[in-house]
């Protein structure tokens, strides 16, 4: 981590607070003769340093203000708050999809958009749909007041029948932290999308993206796969650790006019579209294949400027262990469980949502074991435009039985203790 964290960071030449540029700077002819005696001229600090050091910055970054961790947005701003600010740059975000693969497709689009929107490298890889088609299909970005427009227009769409119920069951959350908020702050880490648009061609094409589309990739399968993975993860990691070493993602070779992040987005891996069976038996051939790519691929994420988006269709891995694996050789997991199709389709407790979203496990980094979210009840809803997370109402029937059963014990307690404290001087 040491080295992972000397490449996010580096102090600029000569700046405030640096001894090795005061130094420097003394040595390189910034003394004056004053009367034969030797003064150092000390450099003053650039305007808005803060008179500190002043760190190169990476478009479309900022750094945590838990562990000073760089990151960068998952394209979807309540998604960012839920995480801690950001995915942690040299991290893995996986993705576990819906059964219909609608709204983690969403997300993962989201994810792609946002990269480009900040200038970032893209690497796209899936094995089912042709990366320029999901190039094609990524959303428009929205601008401050487009977004504040939609939000006022759905917000009009409520009755005031419906206000009145939210007021009324929305006591419990009236202090906690908006997932949704507007973008009204000075900073611009993270954007809104328009996914009735599609995003133009010149804004796709103004940032370098790798395909790996698996038909085109693979030629000839081999006898002997290696290292027990299937041949399809030893043709992506190839792709990928080429990728990293070639542009200096590593810091193997100096990258090109500014530093940048390279975003690798990869499509419902596990699927048998890779060539793993996991989704097909409960003993699967290439059992720890996933595993190992996994392993592997993080050991790439951790010593270079990139993060990583995976999807994976957990609900149909038959081996419930090889699913606990995948989320422990994750650094951040996130499921998505939709309505559509089921019993909560039904259910009036959600019917101003289309599903419920879980966040499994949010990395703890420097550390052995991960966090877990204290936001248990969040949902998400499809709008006309925007996709949005909120806190759902279906706990509030929870609340008040727990509220109810505290006043009862309130009540019924001192009666009890009285009675005993009677009993108690009747025998005496």
């Amino acid at each position: 981590m040491a080295a992972l964290t000397t490449g996010f960071y580096a102090a600029s030449k000569g700046g405030a607070g640096d001894p090795t540029a005061t130094v420097a700077a003394a040595a390189g002819g910034d003394e004056t003769d004053s009367g034969g005696k030797c003064s150092f001229r000390r450099k003053s600090p650039a305007p808005g340093s803060g008179g500190g050091v002043r760190w190169r910055s990476i478009a479309g970054t900022r750094p945590s203000v838990r562990n000073g961790q760089l990151l960068v947005s998952a394209g979807l701003p309540a998604l960012d708050q839920l995480l801690g600010g950001g995915l942690a740059v040299g991290t893995l975000l996986l993705i576990e999809e819906d059964k219909y693969n609608i709204y983690s497709n969403l997300l993962f689009k989201y994810f792609l958009a946002e990269g480009i929107v900040c200038g970032h490298t893209l690497l796209l890889a899936s094995a089912k749909e042709d990366p320029d088609d999901i190039l094609q299909e990524l959303p428009e970005p929205l601008h401050d007041d487009k977004y504040k427009k939609e939000l006022d227009e759905v917000s009009s769409h409520k009755s005031q029948g419906e206000l009145d119920i939210s007021m009324k069951i929305a006591w419990r959350y009236q202090n906690l932290p908006k997932m949704e908020d507007g973008p009204g702050s000075s900073s611009r880490f993270g954007h809104y999308y328009d996914v009735s648009k599609r995003m133009s061609q010149e804004m796709i094409h103004s940032v370098k993206c790798h395909r790996f589309f698996l038909p085109e990739e693979i030629t000839s399968l081999p006898n002997v796969e290696s290292c027990a993975l299937t041949h399809g993860y030893t043709k992506l990691l190839h792709s990928i650790q080429r990728i990293i070493s070639e542009e200096g993602f590593n810091g193997s070779c100096p990258q090109k006019k500014q530093k940048n992040i390279l975003r690798i987005g990869i499509q419902s891996l596990g699927s048998p579209l890779w060539g793993d069976d996991i989704c097909c038996a409960d003993t699967p051939e290439h059992l720890h294949s996933l595993t190992k790519f996994l392993y592997v691929l993080r050991g790439l994420l951790r010593m270079s400027l990139s993060t990583c988006i995976i999807t994976v269709p957990s609900h149909l891995i038959q081996n419930k262990a090889i699913t606990a694996r995948i989320r422990n050789l994750s650094d951040t997991v996130v499921g998505l469980e939709s309505f559509l199709g089921g019993e909560k389709e039904a259910n009036s407790l959600y019917k101003d949502f289309h599903g419920l979203i879980h966040i499994h496990q949010i990395p703890r980094l420097n550390s052995l074991i991960g966090d877990v979210s204290d936001m248990k009840d969040l949902a998400f809803k499809l709008q006309r435009k925007v996709f949005t997370i909120e806190v759902h109402d279906s706990c509030w029937i929870h609340l008040c039985w727990i509220k109810i059963s505290q006043k009862i014990l309130s009540n019924i307690l001192p009666i009890i203790y009285q009675q005993c404290l009677f009993r108690r001087t009747g025998e005496v």
